[in-house]
């Protein structure tokens, strides 16, 4: 049996930074995903090793089960429906295992995702040989919740294949999982994201899990559902930021204009939970009542843009998106940390393809990288196949 397992990425439309201040914020996920593909060793086969292949980057690594079941002996048991915290012992353990795979200079990155994977692997599938192969449509390190769909994917490949939640293996194309398993799961891909970036939100995941949206506020997450089909042009300006700085930048300004910042994550707040009313609300499939919703979304990414640039994380990167993409009148907004990073355009449903073309052209032009995806589609899924 092969099993494969797929996971979105997301997209913040509305919040943040003001959400560290108390405001609220709306994430949602993307139709770019991780897959992952699990193939069981056959009884013929005696090489007893796991193999993990990063196919976009061209990287095998293989580790000998019995090396794993000396550095993780606790491990192994049968399957415990309570996710593991790996602890400081066993991520010295499992960073011992990457290290020896000696991974080239220039693929350093993939390091926090190979230890993620050892540690779900041990703890949900235990010690038993196969061949796990890995590729994404997700830019890493540009704040579409990359890493986040590598652990939610993952795990939902592990729990299929080790046959650790109850799923039709007959069902023919992608599967969804049961509300109760949706849970579990979400709760070993936070796991594998705390080994990865140490103390994550659990935003990128339960985005990436549930599918759809969420608003999130002071540490507590909504699930919202929005019927609403909604396109957006994702710009990848491929300049690195630091987020910690950038959220540090905002709240020193805070210190300096406490009452003009308050206003400002106020105003932020409002559009926040606006956006989520509208995407919440009944749909009518007449043009001018799509047409009409579009332009009040449009009017709210505009505004949030120009909070965001009050704040302070703006770059010039993304200043050249949201003037090629006013050119065209179309509304625009970075998503994330800002700084460089991606930039959301809204794509209003009676936009001609010519249209789109040209404004892609433009921005690969200045050297970007451009995703057309739609938002809030479904979360985890999972097929089977039987193997040749």
């Amino acid at each position: 049996m092969e099993v494969k397992a797929r996971a979105p990425g997301k997209i913040i439309l509305a919040g943040e930074h003001a959400v560290v201040h108390g405001s609220t914020a709306v994430a949602a996920s993307i139709d770019l995903y991780t897959y992952f593909t699990f193939s069981s060793a056959s009884p013929s086969d005696s090489n007893d090793t796991l193999k993990l292949q990063f196919k976009d980057d061209a990287l095998e690594f293989s580790w000998h089960i019995e090396r794993i079941k000396e550095a993780l002996p606790d491990l192994g048991f049968p399957f415990s429906s309570t996710p593991t915290t790996c602890s400081a012992e066993s991520i010295k353990a499992v960073a011992t295992l990457v290290e020896e795979k000696n991974i080239p200079e220039a693929k350093k990155f993939l390091a926090s995702g190979v230890s993620a994977f050892l540690w779900l692997y041990a703890c949900i599938q235990g010690f038993k040989p196969a061949t796990v192969a890995v590729t994404s449509e997700l830019p890493l390190g540009s704040g579409l919740g990359s890493s986040a769909s590598f652990c939610v994917a993952l795990a939902a490949a592990l729990l299929g294949f080790s046959g650790s939640v109850p799923l039709d293996t007959s069902h023919q194309g992608w599967l969804s999982y049961e509300e109760s398993d949706l849970e579990l799961l979400n709760k070993w891909a936070f796991e594998g994201e705390k080994l990865i970036h140490g103390k994550p939100s659990g935003i990128d995941n339960t985005v990436s899990a549930y599918g759809n949206m969420i608003k999130f506020r002071s540490g507590s997450l909504t699930r919202i559902k929005s019927s609403f089909p909604l396109r957006m042009l994702i710009t990848n300006t491929k300049v690195g930021r630091n987020t910690k700085a950038l959220v540090a930048g905002v709240s020193e300004r805070m210190l300096r204009h406490h009452d003009a910042m308050n206003f400002i994550f106020k105003a932020v707040n409002s559009i926040s939970e606006e956006l989520a009313t509208i995407l919440q609300s009944p749909v009518h499939d007449d043009h001018v009542s799509v047409t009409q919703t579009e332009e009040k979304l449009e009017e709210l990414m505009e505004m949030n843009q120009g909070l965001l640039q009050s704040m302070g994380v703006s770059h010039a990167s993304i200043e050249t998106v949201l003037q090629t993409t006013l050119k065209y009148k179309l509304s625009s907004k970075l998503t994330g940390a800002g700084g460089g990073g991606c930039v959301l355009t809204l794509l209003p449903s009676l936009l001609s393809t010519t249209v789109l073309d040209k404004v892609i052209a433009e921005l690969e032009s200045c050297g970007f990288q451009c995703f057309t995806a739609a938002i809030g589609g479904k979360g985890a899924e999972v097929c089977f196949n039987d193997k040749p």
